[in-house]
């Protein structure tokens, strides 16, 4: 099989059976002429990533190339977790929320929902948790400048701050924290690095009841210091995602510089971005707009509202190396703009681009797969709120009150999604599949487009599912091969695609080993696929068995997280004795069988 001017040509016996493709039809891109294609799919690295420096405009999804459709999902998804859902059936997933996106520095959606204020508290009924609705004059409609408790998400800018330390030379990845912070090093926390409180595998506690175990931020600090490691632990050696470590990096940030952190962060960071609405403590004049949390009986606090929720950072004034920043989702989208400019927004330089490089390599990749793939403070490829956004060097991180922020530095874009999903309890659970739903719809706003004709098949977007595309060959194989395009983006290791084959009429089914081509690299796989696969529409051959009667794709996914899924085009069988199926003609498209897949133009 060749190419000839933008036919397919198709060698059967000695002479030529030429098929002309649609006007569409490209091949996927392979290597320059005389270069050999790379051994190994395509990956991405740190290194690889291209920094180009935006200030936001706002602006259409037309402007930046996605779809408008699947950007309004988002306004949809949003609305639809208001109220119960199938996968979270007894309560809403949150009272009130802000969602907002950009690509290539333009802001395609912006948009709130709910209620930033509803509740004065809990009751139990029946075993259940049920929400004291404040009276209906005094519920308070979340806005697109609501100031979200940030939480967790607050880790990022002591992160920051940490990371200008090492570039001044204050400070260095390696440097054990002990050497600055002595008392640090009781109970065998000598050893303990920098790199390893950034990247949770210090061995530290994940949590110690600060707030009712100590009388005050002093005693609260000594008793970080001087606690233990996690029963088994030891420095570098496991994954323990630890607060204790992060409010040890912020503290270690005020002992290199004489500041506290809050100020750190003012004069580092906010200020020079201008995010006027992010801080710690806001003032009671701000109180109007903060979004509520919830009551906390076991530490005294009623309704919160406009304190830090976290119970330990608001036992230590409401600043801290783990939590504590409060934020809109205009701001966070300044902070993540700049991310995505390699370290600059708006002529402010925090930090440089070698660093923004450094932050997101996987530091934990050494301790083995069941490990989170962290960077410098920065979650990496996390696709249970990732989603389709998520790649090896993908980044963000969640907070536990319901915010999260999602970097996708290889298409240029983000999403921040706020939320009080703890307002009125945390009981109510937590906010997964709405955070996966925002990155899913900006996600799918990117279009696929078909390669081969004028649809392609896509696997639907379902959990917990097996989902096949059958092809009945129009006679029985002999020396013939497939070959398609294919087009894969699933989380890693959990959700797969396969390559099978059938000699019995669709009875039973076998893999079928196959290469790829696709940008320059060449690869093969068993029959079975998963992962990152760059993006783009591979070439796929693979030599049928004789005897074949049907070839199938089949994508099988676990019962939460997906990546952008699975697509397949352009799909031809021929041997000496012609064609045995072809997707592009009338009489191929009617052999196939779908079960949870869907023709596809984007």
């Amino acid at each position: 099989m060749t190419r000839c001017r933008g036919l397919l040509v198709i060698l059967i016996g000695a002479s030529l059976t030429i098929v002309t493709p649609s006007a569409s039809w490209a091949a996927p891109h392979n290597s320059p002429a005389g270069v050999e294609p790379r051994s190994g799919p395509p990956t991405v690295t740190p290194d690889d990533l291209v920094f180009q420096p935006r200030t936001l405009r706002a602006g259409s999804p037309e402007q930046v190339g996605l779809l408008p459709d699947e950007i309004d999902t988002m306004v949809t998804e949003a609305e639809r977790y208001l109220e119960p859902t199938d996968d979270h059936p007894n309560y809403p997933s949150y009272s009130g929320a802000v969602v907002l996106g950009a690509k290539d520095g333009v802001v395609v959606q912006h948009v709130a929902v709910g209620h930033a204020v509803r509740y004065s508290g809990t009751r139990v009924e029946d075993g259940r948790t049920v929400g004291v609705e404040l009276p209906r004059e005094e519920w308070i409609e979340a806005r697109e400048d609501t100031i979200f408790d940030m939480a967790s998400v607050s880790k990022l800018f002591c992160t920051v701050v940490v990371l200008q330390l090492i570039e001044s030379g204050q400070l260095a990845l390696d440097d054990k924290v002990a050497s600055h912070i002595p008392e640090f090093a009781a109970n065998g926390k000598g050893e303990i690095t920098v790199k390893q409180l950034f990247t949770h595998s210090s061995g530290m506690r994940a949590w110690v009841p600060l707030y009712s175990g100590w009388d005050t931020p002093e005693e609260r600090i000594a008793a970080v210091y001087a606690s233990t490691l996690q029963p088994g632990a030891a420095p570098g050696k496991q994954y323990i995602y630890s607060d204790l470590g992060l409010i040890t990096l912020g503290k270690l940030a005020e002992k290199l510089t004489g500041k506290p952190l809050d100020q750190l962060v003012a004069e580092r960071v906010t200020g020079p971005l201008g995010m006027t609405d992010t801080m710690y403590n806001p003032p009671a004049s701000l109180h109007h707009r903060v979004a509520a949390t919830e009551e906390q009986p076991w530490a005294n606090r009623p309704m919160i509202h406009g304190e830090v929720h976290d119970e330990n950072a608001w036992s230590l004034g409401g600043v801290a190396g783990h939590a504590g920043i409060f934020s809109t989702a205009a701001d966070m989208a300044v902070f993540s703009q700049m991310l995505l400019n390699g370290g600059t927004y708006n002529g402010a330089r925090i930090l440089s681009d070698r660093t923004i490089r450094m932050a997101l390599v996987n530091y934990n990749a050494h301790i083995g797969t069941s490990a989170s793939q962290r960077g410098l403070g920065f979650e990496l490829n996390k696709h249970w709120y990732m989603g389709s956004l998520s790649s090896p060097v993908g980044f963000g991180h969640t907070g536990y009150t319901g915010t999260t922020v999602t970097i996708d530095p290889i298409a240029r874009q983000f999403v921040i999604f706020l939320s009080n999903r703890v307002h009125p309890s945390r009981n109510w659970g937590g906010n997964n599949p709405s955070r996966r739903a925002m990155t899913g719809a900006f996600g799918n706003a990117t279009p696929v487009r078909p390669t081969a004709g004028t649809h392609a098949w896509r696997a639907d977007e379902r959990d917990g599912a097996q989902l096949t595309l059958t092809g009945a060959l129009d006679r029985p194989a002999r020396s013939a091969e497939l070959s398609f395009a294919l087009w894969y983006d699933t989380e890693t290791w959990f959700d797969t695609g396969r390559v099978e084959v059938s000699s019995d009429g669709g009875e039973t089914w076998s893999l079928l080993p196959h290469s790829l081509v696709a940008d320059g690299h060449r690869w093969s796989n068993t029959g079975q696929f998963h992962g990152y696969q760059g993006r783009q529409w591979a070439w796929v051959k693979a030599a049928l068995p004789d005897g074949a009667t049907h070839v199938r794709w089949s994508y099988l996914t676990d019962g939460n997280s997906r990546g952008r899924g699975m697509y397949v085009d352009g799909v031809l069988v021929a041997g000496p004795a012609g064609v045995l199926l072809n997707s592009e003609t009338p009489h191929g498209a009617k052999a196939f069988a779908a079960n949870g897949w869907s023709p596809a133009t984007t």
